[in-house]
């Protein structure tokens, strides 16, 4: 299985919306926790495409290979 650049952006993404999000609730803020949320999530989704755009290429491959 490759790893492609959404995967890894969409990781790094995610996890630093779940700081961002804790953070805001560690001090309180809404509006960070929200944004933490966000980001999180955008990074999730991101991260999913990669998988899925992994999962094709590889599937190509093996086809190929036959």
């Amino acid at each position: 299985m490759s790893i492609n650049k959404d995967q890894v952006e969409g990781r790094v993404k995610e996890a630093a919306g779940k700081v961002q999000e804790e953070a805001g609730k560690a001090v309180g803020s809404t509006t960070q926790q929200v944004k933490g949320t966000v980001k999180k999530n955008v990074g999730a989704a991101q991260a999913k495409f990669g998988d899925m755009k992994s999962h094709v290429k590889d599937s190509h491959d093996a086809k190929d290979a036959k």
